[in-house]
Formats: C-alpha cells, structure tokens, sequence
C-alpha cells in the first residue's frame, strides 16, 4: 500500500534539529521524498507499523506532528502532480 508520511517537528532547539533529522532518515530509508517533509512510502502492514513505531519513539508528542495518509493499492489514482519536480514510479526501474 502507498502512504503518505507528513510531519512538522519543532526544531527551535538542537534537540528538535536532532529530531526532525531522525525522522527524515526514517522516512527516506522506506520512501521517496516529495516535498520537505513529506514522504510517499510503499510498504506492506508490517512494514508501516513498524515505521509508525519507530517514527512513535523519535518524536516529542508534545511538540511535535506526524500525519499517515494510508492511499492503498490504488494509489496512481488519488495522486495528481502539478508543478516542477518531477514525479517518479515507486514500482519502475531504480537508477543508482
């Protein structure tokens, strides 16, 4: 299933910069970067609750946020893109 990971963590100290880092590379070792804090991530059941629970023990609940947007299997048909960046294909071919 595809899910889209957005989070907002308050970096007005080192501890949030530390923060926000950690949740970004978690994100980036499931998913692929769309925007600056958000993620689209293709993952089976087992692997989102894993990251929801590692993504739990990062963040301060008091300062910060994280949403899931769970787009399901059918997702090429709930996402449109507009603009510069371009868009990419979770289930093509990865160029390294």
């Amino acid at each position: 299933m595809m899910v889209l990971v957005t989070y907002d963590v308050n970096t007005q100290d080192a501890e949030g910069r530390r923060r926000l880092r950690q949740v970004a590379k978690a994100c980036v070792n499931v998913g692929q970067r769309v925007q600056n804090s958000v993620f689209e991530c293709k993952l089976d059941p087992l692997q989102f609750a894993q990251l929801k629970k590692h993504i739990d023990g990062i963040i301060d609940s008091n300062k910060d946020s994280v949403r899931y947007y769970r787009l399901g299997n059918n997702w090429t048909n709930r996402v449109e893109h507009v603009g510069v960046k371009e868009t990419y294909n979770p289930e093509g071919t990865l160029i390294i």
